[in-house]
């Protein structure tokens, strides 16, 4: 199949890009689609990279330089590659693509809980984080700072939604993850793998994140909470321990994101 240029944004074969910032549209699409989409080089080529299989492509003209190598694997396979211009693009998606290339993905079937958690000594568990950009700087972190894998509660955002996928710079498709439920029951099964299940969290028992990190369990999975209650009194309950960030300066909470970067560093395996 030959490189096809669009002129017009209602091409129904373009249905994958259509409105791409309506975040309740794609919520609703991409998971029963089987589809997510990548932005950017670098995230398209570390899609492949994992083995991801692409259903299309949408660029403008300069990038079929750029990705030339790609764009002759898609004519090799049979996949779409549209190209148009900028203005058409930003018509069907809604939004500037500075970043000049998007792929449509066949979504991966999600591994089980045991297989994901099989050789890990690190595990980040998402309770509900509905931010898309926050869940794509928690796998950056996690990507950057040794954690082997991130656990994401059933009411939690997409980590495959198209901003998660970009703030994450392409790592959510690197570190191993998977959906765990139900939850809190879930901490069970963790607990049942091996795992010490700490929460991070602001009570009147817990303990500082130094005190843990200077004994820490040969496997630990660490909770953190949605960015606007934090975690559930259920989920504090049920957890083996409460860990919380030593602050200065009157503060009292990070950003879900920092906090897991900090946690993560200060819990990475030392040996």
């Amino acid at each position: 199949m030959s490189v096809e240029r669009i002129t017009d944004e209602r091409d129904p074969r373009l249905e994958d890009y259509v409105a791409l910032t309506d975040v309740a549209l794609r919520r609703r699409l991409e998971p029963e689609g089987g589809l997510y989409v990548a932005e950017s080089e670098k995230v398209i080529r570390r899609a492949l990279a994992a083995g991801h299989r692409p259903r299309s492509y949408l660029m403008a003209e300069r990038w079929l330089t750029d990705l030339a190598d790609v764009v002759a694997d898609a004519e090799r396979d049979g996949v779409p590659v549209f190209v148009g211009a900028h203005d058409v693009i930003e018509r069907l998606t809604g939004f500037h693509l500075h970043r000049g290339a998007l792929a449509a993905m066949h979504r991966p079937t999600l591994p089980p809980l045991a297989e994901v958690l099989a050789d890990a000594r690190r595990v980040l568990v998402l309770e509900d984080v509905v931010d898309h950009t926050n869940v794509g700087a928690v796998f950056r972190s996690a990507a950057a700072l040794g954690t082997d894998a991130v656990l994401v509660t059933p009411r939690c955002a997409d980590p495959l939604y198209r901003r998660a996928v970009r703030v994450s710079m392409g790592t959510v498709f690197q570190v191993p993850w998977t959906r765990i439920e139900p939850w809190p029951g879930g901490v069970e099964d963790l607990r049942g793998l091996g795992f010490h299940v700490a929460a991070l969290a602001l009570t009147k028992d817990s303990v500082g994140l130094d005190e843990l990190a200077a004994d820490p369990p040969e496997r630990l999975a660490l909770v953190l909470g949605t960015e606007g209650d934090g975690l559930t009194r259920r989920t504090v309950a049920a957890v083996d321990s409460v860990v919380r960030i030593p602050m200065a300066g009157g503060v009292d909470s990070l950003n879900v994101a920092a906090a897991g970067a900090v946690a993560a560093w200060a819990l990475r395996p030392r040996g």
